[in-house]
């Protein structure tokens, strides 16, 4: 073990660790449940909602929030049009870029999840909150 490496440290970092995979479980069981989305789905409609322009994002920077492949967002998108949760459309001055956009029905399907979500974050908060205090001494 590293001198400047502690017990503490690994204990802050599985505490941490131990907190994220808490809120992930329970993201991915909601999402199942109440929407039939994939985590990497309810991601994008989240990223479409806080990040968009009025256009949109471009495939690419969904991608990029979602820290995905292209391919990957390609995907997502494809299955999110086949929802009606999102449109698709190509830059009207460069062909190359494709815009995603959140629909109504996305943004109502969203809503309560996101709302359920925080929720659970403000109860995960003061333990992932320490681990991260540990983290940062």
């Amino acid at each position: 073990m590293s001198p400047s490496f502690r017990e503490k440290d690994y204990q802050a970092l599985a505490a941490f660790r131990y907190g994220l995979r808490k809120f992930l479980r329970f993201s991915k069981e909601l999402l199942d449940r109440e929407a039939n989305l994939t985590p990497e789905q309810y991601e994008a409609l989240l990223a479409l909602r806080a990040f968009s322009g009025k256009n949109g994002l471009v495939v690419g920077e969904l991608s990029e929030r979602l820290q995905v492949k292209h391919h990957t967002a390609v995907s997502l998108t494809d299955k999110l049009v086949a929802r009606k949760f999102v449109t698709r459309r190509r830059g009207t001055l460069d062909q190359r870029k494709v815009y995603v956009k959140l629909t109504a029905s996305g943004a109502a399907a969203l809503a309560p999840l996101a709302a359920i979500h925080q929720r659970e974050l403000r109860a995960l908060s003061g333990e992932l909150t320490e681990a991260l205090k540990e983290i940062r001494k």
